[in-house]
């Protein structure tokens, strides 16, 4: 076998190809890496933005949710909690409807107690609103200061009648009813 000789050229050739494709694979995947960070950076900073976004929003939403509760607690603050009014309005629409009046509003408050020797009443505060002539309205006063129209074992104490004149008369009645 003969001997090789390798000259020094030679090797420094194969070296300096081989330390130029190591050279040539270290950058291309350093500016791999280099374009997956800055991707990476930019899907961070649109993410952050979304949670930024995302964040803003959900404290908007719980806002609005406690303010739509707070609404929903003082309108059922507003009701009163008796079954009975519901009641109250079919008569009080059917002696309407009897005297030829439009009964346009009922508000009801909150069901109160009185005791009265050894009964204890149930008294419903509530205002109404009626349209028609003034007669008519006359007629219907009547009636809920009789009881005579009324289903139910309720009578109606009328506190305040407010007429506003006119072709059609608009008025406004406070009562008190009386359950027992």
């Amino acid at each position: 076998m003969k001997n090789i000789k390798i000259s020094k050229k030679f090797l420094l050739v194969i070296g300096i190809i081989v330390f130029a494709v190591v050279l040539g694979i270290l950058i291309s995947t350093y500016a791999q890496q280099v374009e997956d960070r800055k991707k990476l950076e930019a899907d961070l900073a649109e993410q952050q933005a979304l949670a930024a976004t995302l964040t803003a929003n959900r404290e908007d939403w719980e806002d609005k949710l406690t303010q739509a509760q707070s609404l929903l607690n003082t309108s059922r603050a507003k009701f009163p909690q008796s079954v009975d009014s519901i009641e109250y309005d079919d008569d009080l629409f059917e002696i309407a409807d009897d005297c030829n009046l439009e009964l346009t509003s009922i508000s009801m408050c909150k069901p109160t107690s009185k005791k009265i020797g050894s009964v204890t009443y149930s008294i419903s505060s509530c205002q109404l609103q009626v349209k028609g002539d003034v007669d008519s309205i006359l007629d219907f006063l009547y009636a809920l200061r009789t009881g005579d129209d009324f289903n139910l074992p309720w009578s109606a104490e009328v506190k305040v009648v407010k007429i506003n004149s006119g072709v059609q008369a608009l008025t406004t009645i406070a009562l008190d009813i009386y359950a027992y």
